[in-house]
């Protein structure tokens, strides 16, 4: 049973979510101490986050940053924002996926199973790492090195590199990752794909991998 911790202000929407989460067999635990949420979610170890913004004393980009440096754990961002801003705010600090209010509770159930069998199936599906030129991917630890240097992943960066050099020296369209990371592409906004490609290059730049992931004009990217 996969344990999700539903950081939420809205004493309403949070038990709606609790509720459906508990017909589908999850585990979920209401967080109503908005302090310290970074000593709760080491008490929890949930499986998934899901991460109101507008949140007192802190928002929910602060909470992201503090569990990205706990944890790659899933996190889906829940808000009534819809300003670009704020989409690429949540990914910039490590979110894996943007729900707007008001929002289906089926298509929330569907987006995380979906980020979930993306996130706990690899070690049971592939070998533990993937090489090329000289850059590592470890499917175990979900994170990148070269020469050395170790970088974590965001689990949508994972994925985006993990397709691609699985198709390496083949162009990968935008829909084609789209489809790989949210099922479906009407459920993802193209700006989030490419906050992601970006975060992902500076990531590779950052190892010394300038280039690594080339862009095709109009067609999509490739791994030479």
């Amino acid at each position: 049973m996969f344990k999700v911790m539903i950081v939420e202000d809205d004493l309403k929407i949070r038990d709606i979510i609790s509720e459906h989460l508990l017909k589908w067999r999850f585990e979920p635990s209401k967080i109503t101490n908005f302090e310290n949420l970074d000593e709760q979610f080491m008490v929890v170890k949930p499986h998934l986050v899901l991460l109101d913004i507008n949140l007192p004393i802190y928002d929910g980009f602060y909470w992201c940053s503090k569990i990205r440096q706990l944890s790659n754990v899933p996190i889906i961002f829940i808000s009534s924002r819809n300003q670009n801003m704020d989409i690429v705010m949540a990914m910039n600090m490590g979110g894996d996926d943007f729900i707007q209010k008001p929002f289906s509770l089926e298509v929330l159930t569907a987006k995380m199973n979906a980020i979930l069998r993306r996130t706990y199936t690899y070690q049971q599906e592939e070998k533990e790492v993937i090489e090329h030129r000289g850059l590592i991917l470890n499917l175990n630890k979900g994170n990148i090195s070269y020469h050395n240097s170790e970088i974590d992943l965001t689990k949508n960066e994972f994925q985006i590199l993990y397709l691609l050099l699985k198709k390496k020296e083949t162009i990968v369209t935008r829909d084609e990752i789209m489809q790989a990371l949210w099922e479906s592409e009407n459920f993802i906004d193209d700006n989030t794909l490419t906050v992601n490609i970006a975060r992902l290059r500076r990531k590779l730049e950052d190892l010394g991998l300038i280039d690594f992931i080339e862009t095709k004009k109009r067609q999509g990217y490739m791994i030479p």
